[in-house]
């Protein structure tokens, strides 16, 4: 009897063993089926209008179809005591506060021109999504939507006017 019950507890330990290995070669499998939705690089030039004072802060942001926050794509301006200036921005990101150091840059002054890489999801073009470009500058204005346009095929290939701080914005696919 005592062969029988070790014999059976053996049996029952490669069960688990078994179960475990299945378990386990399962989950990898589902996990090895998610897709990684691809992004794209785009150049964006950002062309300010000439006015005087201290340097404009912009936040590039990805929009779903209602207007709704997706991420923040770029913020030219890096020091984050200033963000909350960037009123419509700040609801979305103040909240949650992910780090953005990698998609920072120094703000752009009056007359001047930066370009800087933003990176856009590749599922999200021709999707019903929209970028949009929001600038603040200390004791002038806060522009919630200074450029603002659906994320198309053309549009990321364009040049696109803006309403306040921004002369305009190009797009250049790289």
């Amino acid at each position: 009897t005592l062969s029988s019950s070790s014999a059976a507890s053996d049996v029952y330990k490669r069960q688990i063993i078994i179960t475990t290995i299945v378990c386990t070669l399962s989950i990898f499998m589902l996990m090895s089926f998610t897709t990684k939705v691809e992004s794209s690089k785009y150049k964006c030039m950002i062309q300010m209008k000439n006015y005087t004072g201290e340097g404009a802060y912009v936040v590039v942001s990805l929009l779903d179809a209602k207007g709704a926050y997706v991420e923040t794509l770029y913020v030219q301006g890096n020091d984050d005591e200033w963000y909350s200036d960037i009123t419509q921005w700040w609801k979305f990101y103040g909240k949650r506060r992910p780090d953005i150091d990698a998609i920072t840059g120094e703000t752009i002054s009056g007359g001047e021109r930066k370009i800087s890489v933003v990176s856009i999801p590749d599922d999200k073009i021709d999707a019903g999504y929209k970028i949009r470009f929001e600038t603040a500058v200390e004791d002038q204005e806060y522009y919630a939507d200074d450029v603002q346009f659906e994320l198309t095929s053309e549009a990321v290939k364009s040049k696109v006017e803006g309403k306040g701080f921004i002369r305009y914005i190009r797009m250049i696919p790289q």
